[in-house]
């Protein structure tokens, strides 16, 4: 199944390209965790959670683990959304560290150098 539309620009392309399992990616999920010993629940569009799901083994981290890390930091930037502010982090995630223009961790200094 795809959604279809007369080609005009690449969103045109994007959306007629389209699979039924990618249409899918649109529909919010809800998920519920315990993030600081608290329980909470985040909508987001699955497309995001896979994201999520793939900085979280990238991480080396459980998913609830790294939205927990991901609030810490929203917090920090006093922003209290927490769904805004996961969305914003996996596209910064797509955009530099997918692509692999940055590593994934800070490099280690050789502490056993002399």
């Amino acid at each position: 199944m795809n959604i279809y539309c007369e080609p005009r620009d690449f969103l045109d392309h994007m959306f007629n390209s389209c699979t039924t399992s990618q249409i899918n990616e649109f529909i919010p999920e809800k998920r519920g965790f315990r993030l600081h010993g608290h329980s909470t629940t985040v909508a987001l569009e699955r497309a995001f959670w896979n994201v999520l799901e793939a900085m979280a083994q990238d991480c080396q981290l459980t998913v609830p683990r790294l939205i927990e890390r991901v609030l810490d930091g929203c917090l920090v930037a006093n922003d209290k959304n927490l769904a805004s502010c996961l969305r914003v982090i996996c596209l910064k995630y797509l955009n530099i560290y997918a692509s692999g223009e940055m590593p994934l961790r800070a490099e280690q200094p050789d502490t056993l150098a002399a």
